[in-house]
């Protein structure tokens, strides 16, 4: 037959031992394991600055993307008019733009027809002396900011006046 221990329960007189059971408890521990208010926010603040860089990054990235379309959209209208250029004859040319045939050397362009002008397209057309049966063609695109400003203005400083496309070539016949 087995014997039992009889313990009692004594207090503890000792302030060694009092420490060492507050310790191994996690009373004034000198490494907690949890973060400190301090800790929380100064990482809360770090993340937010990490955030706002990326958020600052994605809204200049979709402004870089809009442009770039408005410009693509720009450089197709330009192109489009010297290809309707190109398959007028020399007379046509000459005669260009033949406003009974709805031509047009000054275009406010809506694009989607939503209401809104979109770009503006200026075409010039010049028989030069040097090259006969040969026209110099010069097609340049503007935003709407600029749909009221005057023609030769924008003719004669594209780069004021943000040009979206400018295409300058020779048709020859």
């Amino acid at each position: 037959m087995r014997r039992r221990a009889i313990t009692t329960w004594t207090p503890v007189k000792n302030t060694r031992l009092k420490k060492t059971l507050k310790i191994i408890k996690g009373k004034n521990n000198k490494n907690p394991s949890g973060f400190t208010l301090i800790e929380t926010i100064i990482s809360l603040a770090l993340v937010t600055v990490v955030f706002v860089s990326l958020a600052q990054l994605f809204t200049i990235s979709i402004m870089q993307n809009v442009r770039s379309h408005e410009i693509s959209n720009a450089i197709f209208l330009a192109q489009q008019q010297i290809d309707y250029l190109r398959t007028l004859t020399s007379e046509e040319l000459k005669k260009f733009p033949d406003t009974t045939i709805g031509e047009s050397n000054d275009e406010k362009i809506d694009i989607n027809a939503d209401g809104t002008i979109d770009f503006r397209r200026i075409t010039q057309i010049e028989e030069p002396t040097s090259l006969i049966g040969s026209f110099d063609v010069l097609v340049m695109v503007f935003p709407p900011a600029y749909q009221d400003t005057a023609a030769n203005s924008l003719i004669t400083n594209p780069e004021k006046y943000k040009a979206r496309a400018y295409i300058h070539t020779i048709i020859s016949r």
